[in-house]
């Protein structure tokens, strides 16, 4: 029962990670840095306090008690994690929403299941599974196999993103994806899915945290809020230093009082992107009390991830007008991606 609850927490973070960007689609006039800027504010600043205030009250006791140490490294994977953040945006922005997000969280998913393994290798710890007790168990093998296949995946994937390169015009792309760049989208791609794994090893990091939070009395299911805040401020750090030299290099400040866009609008839109974004974790955190985050836990919610957003863009039309071939090619790549999750699955349970 609680396989199947974690299963299911895990699908509603997928699901909301994979719908966030669409209400910045709402916002007009505004420029990027203006709106991720307001959305970052909102999803790493004002609501996960909000959400670790609701279901674990004592959580600002927990982060004072702390070790410095802790809170530290926890924060530092949250600034790299941040990073990768703010190259996602600009994946998707050159690959789309299919493309982008099958590149970026395929690698996203890859490296965050394995490395901790690896950590553990270093630094041994009592419960925690190393690389070496991965390949030593069948069960870990399936998992590593699994990695691999995913992997595989999103190579199936970029084959998809050449051939829609070199089957439309320039027009006919942009007319799904405005900013249609390949070669720059899957630099920026692999850059964002290998640092946005950090957030995986942030969890691991600062996971005294949460245990601090059980060990107060609080519900195990929401302990993960705590350690959630700390990482976010890592995030905030990066997304707010970069937006704002972007902010004040191009101008675009005065987004804030151009009354020629609808404000009001493009607040209320960017604001609901950044909570939507913030509840991919708040239902993964959830999903992780009960599954563990072990390579299964953070490659399922990648993966569920990867079938929302592709689904988005197959609803924007990303694919229209390329061959039958490409079609089946960027279908396949997804397929394949989503049986690395039945593998790691196997592999987990095994």
């Amino acid at each position: 029962m609680q396989a199947i609850l974690g299963v299911i927490f895990h699908s509603l973070g997928g699901v909301a990670a994979g719908s966030f960007y669409m209400p910045y689609n709402k916002v007009k006039g505004w420029a990027w840095e203006t709106y991720w800027m307001v959305g970052g504010v909102m999803s790493w600043l004002i609501v996960p306090p909000i959400a670790a205030y609701l279901t674990v009250p004592g959580f600002v006791d927990i982060i004072a008690s702390s070790s410095s140490i802790i809170l530290g490294f926890t924060f530092l994977m949250g600034l790299l994690w941040g990073v990768g953040g703010l190259s996602y945006g600009l994946g998707v922005r050159y690959l789309g929403m299919s493309l982008g997000n099958s590149v970026v969280l395929g690698f996203c998913a890859a490296f965050g299941a394995v490395v901790p393994s690896i950590y553990y290798n270093l630094n041994p710890q009592d419960g925690k599974i190393s690389f070496t007790d991965m390949i030593s168990s069948s069960g870990g093998r399936v998992v590593l196999l699994g990695v691999l296949v995913c992997l595989i995946g999103i190579a199936i994937c970029g084959k998809a993103g050449m051939l829609k390169e070199k089957e439309l015009s320039e027009e006919e792309k942009k007319k799904s994806v405005t900013e249609f760049n390949l070669v720059k989208g899957l630099i920026v791609a692999v850059l964002s899915g290998i640092l946005s794994s950090f957030f995986s090893f942030g969890i691991e990091v600062g996971k005294p945290l949460a245990d601090a939070a059980v060990a107060a009395g609080y519900d195990h299911l929401f302990a993960n809020n705590v350690t959630f805040v700390v990482i976010l401020w890592g995030g905030l750090a990066t997304n707010l230093v970069w937006t704002t030299m972007l902010s004040i290099k191009k101008k675009s400040y005065k987004d804030f009082i151009n009354t020629n866009t609808p404000i009001c609008k493009n607040l209320l839109f960017s604001a609901l992107a950044g909570t939507i974004w913030f509840l991919q974790f708040f239902f993964y955190g959830m999903g992780e009390s009960k599954l563990g985050n072990g390579a299964s836990s953070w490659i399922l919610h990648m993966s569920t991830i990867i079938l929302t957003a592709n689904l988005w863009g197959i609803y924007r039309k990303e694919w229209f007008g390329v061959a039958k071939k490409t079609k089946l090619t960027i279908t396949t790549g997804i397929i394949v991606i989503i049986l690395s999750v039945v593998l790691v699955g196997v592999g987990n349970s095994i």
